[in-house]
């Protein structure tokens, strides 16, 4: 019997609704190690979990009986509902709606991993509108402006 192998590399990026800086430093580890358990969840494996106040990137080996939709349906709805239980934040906590997602190859992961885990010195220097263009320009994704996340300056 034939198997199935598959190695499939995802970044994915997230903000929170309003882009608020609600992530905070005092519980966002926890938040980081929650995340990669959702991931577990659904058979991916993580591989990074980081962000800063106002986003998130998590880097997943995909599983190849789910799609990237729903691992990260999953991902907010249960972080966002974690958030809220544990009252971090005044009032009611969500992601905005979307993401971004990237795929990369084997050789490209300790660099994405390096990246996403030296999220808040990357933010000393730019917004994370500037790395979220970046982004999408760098993986040739066609966008429209009025389809982006909310982005506040």
């Amino acid at each position: 019997m034939a198997n199935t192998y598959t190695q499939m590399n995802i970044h994915a990026v997230f903000s929170v609704k309003g882009r608020g800086n609600f992530i905070s430093e005092k519980w966002r580890d926890e938040l980081f190690r929650y995340m990669a358990g959702t991931l577990k969840e659904t058979k991916n494996y993580s591989l990074a979990v980081g962000g800063y106040k106002d986003h998130i990137h998590i880097f997943f080996e995909l599983h190849p009986t789910i799609s990237v939709s729903d691992v990260l349906k999953n991902a907010k709805a249960k972080s966002s509902k974690w958030i809220n239980e544990k009252g971090f934040v005044a009032g009611k906590f969500e992601w905005q709606a979307g993401y971004g997602a990237f795929s990369y190859s084997r050789s490209q992961r300790n660099r994405v991993i390096q990246y996403i885990m030296k999220q808040e010195e990357h933010h000393r220097k730019g917004s994370f509108k500037d790395e979220y263009l970046t982004l999408l320009r760098r993986n040739e994704i066609k966008y429209e402006d009025a389809y982006l996340f909310e982005f506040y300056e």
